[in-house]
């Protein structure tokens, strides 16, 4: 289980996540930026190979994420994010 804290207007207000959810999550992401199916996300993806994203694409995935969960990530180091896997992995170290 994966938990986060976001500001709202009065306090902090605890969330907790598990893997499938965040994955669930991400999913979505992934299915609006590329104008795809949700069907069509499966875990082990290449958002290239697989999924067809293009460079802006991958940069607007970031982007999409950090908005989803309400997180600030490493740019650099999440566009070496390949996988669909990989993107729940890595997102979820912010969670934690």
């Amino acid at each position: 289980m994966f938990e986060f804290w976001f500001l709202n207007t009065k306090n902090y207000k605890k969330i907790n996540m598990d893997r499938e959810e965040i994955k669930n999550r991400v999913k979505k992401v992934i299915a609006k930026v590329l104008e795809i199916d949700e069907s069509e996300v499966s875990d082990n993806a290449n958002f290239s190979f697989d999924l067809g994203a293009s460079s802006l694409q991958s940069v607007r995935l970031v982007a999409g994420f950090q908005e989803e969960f309400n997180i600030e990530m490493d740019e650099e180091k999440s566009l070496e994010v390949q996988t669909v896997s990989e993107a729940v992995d890595f997102i979820s170290t912010y969670l934690t």
